[in-house]
């Protein structure tokens, strides 16, 4: 499962974050082809390494695994700003997420 799972889902959130396979590696201090190597599903990172990807990638493990949180980013941003309305509003918006859910 997770040889398939970890190279899907870091090139889904890399892609989010807007950077390039070749890039992140150098970032992290690896060699250029670190990334693609996981991706292509070559190799898959040691557990340090792993921890390095999830914090360069602005996620926690657990946000990693998470198959029901596809932009762990954008529910953080959304949950920060989540918390600074009122229950009223809270509630209009949770109504209309509801909605939205209905309709899939």
């Amino acid at each position: 499962m997770y040889e398939d799972f970890v190279p899907e889902r870091l090139a889904k959130l890399r892609t989010q974050k807007g950077v390039s396979a070749r890039d992140m590696p150098l970032s992290l201090g690896q060699a250029n082809n670190y990334i693609n190597n996981i991706e292509n599903k070559k190799s898959l990172p040691s557990m340090q390494s792993f921890l390095y990807i999830c914090e360069y990638l602005g996620v926690t493990s657990q946000e990693f695994f998470d198959e029901g949180n596809p932009d762990p980013q954008a529910l953080k941003e959304f949950i920060a700003e989540a918390k600074k309305l009122d229950s009223q509003s809270i509630g209009h918006i949770l109504s209309i997420m509801k909605g939205l859910n209905s309709k899939r």
